[in-house]
């Protein structure tokens, strides 16, 4: 049937899917941005801080290319999910800027059927590229699909992914920076890349009440069609019984939130690993705070170091006593986000 999407015995390793629809991104994709999540990153906001650092302007916000590129892959990939479980592997590889239009595709890269057969998880690569062929973006993600019935299944392939993004290649997500031009006042902090401990924790204070108009808004304007995050009637006889929040609007919130204390990281390099621990939904208010894990220098490049940092998305809990797991070692309940990223800081 047209539209129905592929079930989980569709997906044949190797198999790569041209992705229906590019997207022009737009001034009015920034503004929409901005008014869904806040975000007050200086190079992504102010053109003039931007040109003066080394940008012909500002770019977009590194999710908003996730967010077109991901969006691509829905009706393809996961339209029939009942999960989205994770991401790795993800590198930024260039700028985006209003104009560019992006394409994706993905390569089947893994498949293994659950032990009660209704379904099976999924690992698909995904490339982002503008029109004229250069790559944006690239990340390996793994869903939970449901199985049709009816037809073989083929055998479990596992895909061996990195647990961490070598920072060698994280260079390309921004142009060369002029620090003498970096105006701390400006960004917000006078905290740069030495500044950082690994160890760190650090609260992010605010939190964000997720809306049942903002989050459905997020969900068209990114071209996801997953029916778990926009079909009210259908969900109602799901094993949730409600509408999900888009995994990426949660995302981009905690992003966010997380410029309180991380101002002066303004681009997303690199995705290490990722994880939506548990569902989130309209009226929950999300809570976020990160740990840097690692900090490294990347080669070649004297302006700007990478910090790796574990950023937890939290909901309904005050925000205190960092939560991640309980005392059972499990995920803390109030936890719904476990982000490993690489974030790019001036030096």
């Amino acid at each position: 049937m047209a539209g129905a999407g592929r079930f989980f015995e569709d997906f044949i390793v190797g198999d790569v899917i041209r992705h229906a629809t590019p997207r022009t991104v737009t001034v009015g994709d920034v503004a929409l941005n901005q008014a869904l999540y806040g975000n007050r990153f200086v190079v992504q906001s102010s053109d003039a801080f931007a040109r003066g650092v080394g940008y012909p302007r500002s770019p977009v916000d590194d999710l908003i290319t996730f967010h077109v590129v991901f969006g691509k892959t829905v009706p393809d990939v996961s339209l029939n999910a009942f999960a989205n479980l994770g991401y790795a592997a993800g590198r930024f590889l260039r700028p985006v800027y209003p104009g560019d239009t992006l394409v994706s595709t993905s390569e089947v890269i893994g498949v293994r059927p659950t032990s009660k057969g209704d379904a099976g998880v999924v690992w698909v690569k995904t490339s982002g590229k503008r029109a004229d062929g250069a790559p944006v973006l690239e990340y390996v993600r793994w869903v939970l699909v449901r199985v049709q019935g009816g037809r073989p299944i083929q055998e479990t392939v596992v895909p061996d992914l990195p647990t961490v993004v070598d920072p060698s290649e994280l260079g390309a997500a921004c142009p060369r920076i002029d620090l003498d031009k970096w105006d701390n006042d400006e960004a917000g902090s006078a905290r740069r890349f030495d500044d950082f401990t690994v160890g760190e924790k650090i609260d992010h204070v605010d939190g964000m009440t997720v809306e049942e108009s903002e989050h459905q808004l997020a969900t068209r304007l990114w071209q996801n069609t997953a029916k778990v995050h926009f079909d009210a009637f259908a969900q109602k006889s799901s094993k949730i019984g409600r509408r999900l929040v888009y995994g990426g609007h949660v995302i981009s919130l905690a992003r966010s939130l997380s410029y309180n204390g991380l101002e002066n990281a303004f681009h997303v390099a690199g995705v290490n690993g990722g994880r939506h621990v548990a569902p989130i939904f309209a009226g929950d208010t999300l809570y976020a705070w990160s740990e840097i894990l690692d900090k490294q220098k990347l080669p070649g490049r004297d302006d700007v170091g990478a910090l790796r940092v574990r950023m937890t998305g939290f909901k309904n809990h005050t925000p205190g006593d960092f939560p991640r797991t309980g005392e059972d070692g499990k995920d803390h309940p109030a936890v719904v986000l476990d982000l490993d990223l690489w974030l790019l800081v001036p030096r």
